[in-house]
């Protein structure tokens, strides 16, 4: 008994073949279909074992560069407060290397006046002490040169006219 009923050659199969083939069909199906289930089972085990590695191992690629990332901010900012510290030290050592330059040049002009002073007062004494001995000088100075001696003469002036 033909499928079709118009003669198409070995195109044209039989009923009996056909149910035949679907039976046959049926079993290999059932008989596959577990075998199929644990390939499908396996084969997505594996793909999540390869991909989900792959996945977990982007994650912490991803985790990783964010840390570095992290890791420079942080070291960009120490080295940001490191200059900030030896800008501001720098500028601290200048102001007392200033302030110390200006009370050195302090005391120096304290002791310049200090000592100008003492030697002032000390010139003062001594021409006040050598006015007193200055005829006696002047006379002995005058028989020295002239190689004779001199006799001091006594004059009208007062002696802190000179």
């Amino acid at each position: 008994m033909d499928l079709v009923p118009v003669e198409i050659g070995p195109l044209n199969p039989q009923v009996q073949d056909l149910a035949v083939g679907v039976v046959l069909f049926a079993v290999c199906f059932l008989c596959l279909v577990p075998l199929l289930r644990r390939m499908n089972r396996v084969l997505a085990a594996r793909e999540q074992a390869t991909d989900g590695v792959a996945a977990r191992a982007e994650r912490l690629r991803a985790l990783a560069e964010e840390k570095r990332a992290e890791a420079e901010a942080e070291l960009a900012d120490a080295r940001h407060d490191a200059a900030r510290t030896r800008q501001r030290a720098e500028a601290e050592g200048a102001a007392l290397i200033a302030a110390a330059r200006a009370e050195g040049l302090r005391e120096r002009d304290e002791l310049l006046a200090r000592t100008a002073t003492r030697i002032d007062a000390d010139l003062a004494t001594a021409r006040a002490r050598l006015q007193h001995f200055l005829p006696e000088l002047a006379t002995e100075l005058a028989s020295r040169v002239l190689g004779e001696p001199v006799v001091p003469q006594t004059s009208s002036r007062a002696p802190d006219a000179m």
